[in-house]
């Protein structure tokens, strides 16, 4: 069945919009301030006072306190605070981190882990931004491995104060969001040691400035200085050289000590303890990996737009040049990372609704933590921000080239874009480390259901774990098995559209990778003598693509249960046929290991990528459209190339039309049609 001719680009968005339409209505109406946006050419300490600016007017436009408890202003509603940050993250980036270090970390800390007296002390003048406070987790030397910071708190039952002390220079918190200019107050995580115990990593409540804005006794405070991209953000480096902190800054929901110096928690295990209070923090995981995309959609937009006006080469005996996005090179960039930005918009929308749920029931109803329900939310965030950020990292720079000349000019966004998001792929948790985290999950899934890696070769086993986790028990699974189940047994003879066999093909690849690994692990654990650091870094490869596996075929699924939900029959047509080219061109770019595994023939192959590129054919006339349904407001863009361009080619194709007039011409010679098979940049 061919696409309509054309279809209502709002009927897309208000699939996109989702749940949480009115927060991303709201902030297209009203967030139309400069500082908000990008200032190209300025200088550091500029972009430091414009963001801190912008702050200012985000605490006193209501706009922070989604996620913040109703009687202290806000609206318990943690899912309408993720996606007010992803709205924020379509103007300038330093903006958003700034409001997800103020707001998400540091008053999320302060909210999650502390307790009714240390909100009713703090928690307003954080939301108005009176306190501006640091998130000081990151020490120089152990960025990822947080169990094992190196930062001491020390109880003293005499003075009933903590020493907080870093003991050595790579025990330095650094990149520390707020603290090189704004930061009054951090939560700094430690190692909490009270009568000659260590209890685990900890957070507490510390002072570093006054409020002339100099550093507080003990406290030393560094400049990280000018960064590849985000100037507005003040980085800085904290040391604490024996600095007192009084007993009731311990942020002691999980765990609290007593003035004689007794500790309790109402978690034994310190392990859990300390996952428990991590997984209390999956907002700002889940805030990078949907910021991530925002910027992926504004840079998509600029290049779309760009390619849909931008001329170059003449086809033999026409008069004018080719538009670029007419290119089935130029469609080859632009399509397939277009519709995996959608397949992760729905898969970020599934997590935020999970993740509110969740914490509703838990924060704000008193429910139990359901441990195995929070660990798999918990993956699923991790996983996610790696493939958004990674995703975001190709595509801002696949549609800098796309634009040429034009898309390495600050005055088109792009480069910002580029500098800005460079580091998501690192922070909130390195991505190598993260995808690590979710082959753990998996690892671990099975582990639990048989006591150790010794049942890897019980049948079907892999199959039930892949489709059987507590956040996929819903009427969305029920749809995907029915797919799956339909699908004839030999693959040759699937047409390639079919959708369950796309989901089948996806579940392969996990179930193979996931067994794969277990195998290998089981083979090095009875090898005589081998470390058990060999025995994991030996797979470590086959356990990284158990991860990325694992993501896409949630990702996929997300985007099928997008378009099931989808009214509308020609938006729901768009993006059926969208997803197929994500689901095509991701097997597309791992066909190797799919002929390699006797899931696709060489003629099978080749038909794929010529499906792909017919599906690429029927999508373009599309393809405004589905940018249009981003639905970016124009004043956000702030590219100058999607002002100019139309008039440029107007006036090019006017001066060609007198040249050729002059010499007596009425069509281009010697043109130079070796050339036309790719738009030069």
């Amino acid at each position: 069945m061919s696409l309509p001719s054309s279809v209502d680009p709002q009927a897309i968005q208000e699939v996109l919009d989702g749940r949480w339409a009115h927060v991303r209505r709201d902030a297209r109406e009203n967030l139309d301030d400069p500082d908000f946006l990008p200032v190209y050419g300025e200088t550091m300490q500029e972009a430091r006072e414009r963001v801190t600016r912008a702050a200012g007017k985000l605490a006193g436009s209501c706009r922070v306190g989604f996620g913040f408890p109703k009687e202290f202003g806000g609206e318990d509603d943690a899912g309408g605070s993720l996606t007010s940050i992803e709205m924020l993250a379509f103007g300038d980036l330093s903006v958003m981190v700034k409001a997800g270090v103020q707001w998400g970390l540091f008053g999320g800390a302060l909210q999650l882990l502390g307790t009714r007296r240390q909100h009713d002390k703090y928690l307003r003048d954080v939301m108005s931004f009176d306190l501006p406070g640091c998130f000081a987790m990151t020490e120089t030397g152990h960025g990822s491995d947080v169990q094992q910071l190196r930062t001491t708190c020390t109880y003293d039952p005499a003075t009933q104060c903590f020493d907080l002390h870093t003991p050595h220079q790579a025990a330095r918190k650094d990149y520390i969001g707020n603290a090189a200019k704004d930061g009054r107050m951090a939560v700094v995580f430690a190692q909490l040691i009270t009568g000659g115990k260590n209890q685990g990593v900890h957070a507490c409540l510390v002072p570093i400035r006054d409020e002339q804005g100099r550093p507080m006794p003990g406290v030393t405070i560094g400049d990280d200085g000018p960064k590849a991209g985000l100037p507005g953000v003040d980085n800085g480096r904290l040391s604490f050289d024996h600095v007192q902190v009084p007993r009731d800054m311990l942020l002691d929901r999980y765990g609290q000590v007593a003035e004689d110096g007794t500790y309790t928690s109402s978690i034994e295990n310190e392990t859990r303890r300390f996952f428990t209070m991590l997984g209390t923090l999956v907002r700002g995981r889940v805030s990078v990996g949907g910021s991530a995309s925002s910027a992926t959609k504004l840079a998509l937009d600029i290049a779309v737009r760009y390619g849909d006006v931008r001329r170059q080469f003449a086809a033999p005996g026409e008069d004018r040049e080719i538009v670029v996005n007419d290119y089935l090179v130029h469609q080859r960039k632009l399509l397939p990372a277009l519709a995996t930005t959608y397949a992760l918009h729905f898969a970020q929308g599934e997590l935020v609704e999970t993740m509110h749920d969740v914490q509703t029931r838990v924060h704000v109803h008193g429910e139990e933590i359901d441990e195995t329900a929070q660990r798999e939310l918990e993956s699923r965030a991790a996983g996610l921000k790696v493939a958004q950020t990674a995703h975001a990292t190709r595509t801002i720079q696949m549609c800098r080239e796309a634009c040429g000349g034009a898309g390495y000019l600050q005055e088109n966004r792009l480069p910002h874009l580029k500098a800005d998001t460079d580091v998501f792929t690192t922070f909130e948790g390195d991505n190598t480390v993260l995808l690590q985290l979710v082959a753990k999950g998996l690892l671990t899934g099975y582990r639990d259901a048989f006591g150790s890696l010794d049942g890897w070769g019980r049948v079907g086993f892999i199959a039930d774990m892949v489709r059987e986790t507590v956040l996929e028990r819903t009427a969305a699974r029920a749809l995907i098995q029915r797919l799956v189940d339909a699908v004839p047994g030999r693959d040759d003879e699937v047409p390639l559209l079919d959708r369950g066999w796309q989901l089948k093909m996806f579940e392969f690849r996990e179930k193979h990778a996931l067994e794969g690994a277990i195998r290998r692990l089981r083979k090095n654990s009875t090898t005589p003598g081998m470390a058990p650091f060999d025995m994991f870094n030996d797979v470590q490869d086959h356990v990284l693509k158990t991860a990325q596996a694992h993501i896409d075929r949630i990702v996929l699924e997300a985007f099928v249960a997008g378009v099931e939900r989808t009214t509308d029959p020609g938006a729901r047509q768009l993006l059926d046929t969208l997803c197929d080219l994500y689901a095509l061109s991701t097997i597309e770019a791992d066909k190797g290991w799919f002929l390699e595994h006797g899931r696709l023939t060489a003629a099978r192959a080749k038909l794929l990528t010529g499906t792909v590129n017919q599906l690429l054919r029927e999508l373009r006339p599309h393809v405004l459209t589905l940018v249009d349904a981003f639905a970016i407001p124009a004043d956000w863009k702030k590219a100058q190339i999607l002002e100019e361009e139309d008039a440029r080619q107007e006036a090019m194709a006017a001066s060609d039309a007198e040249l050729r007039a002059a010499n007596g011409e009425t069509t281009p010679e010697g043109t130079a049609t070796d050339l036309a098979v790719a738009p030069a940049q």
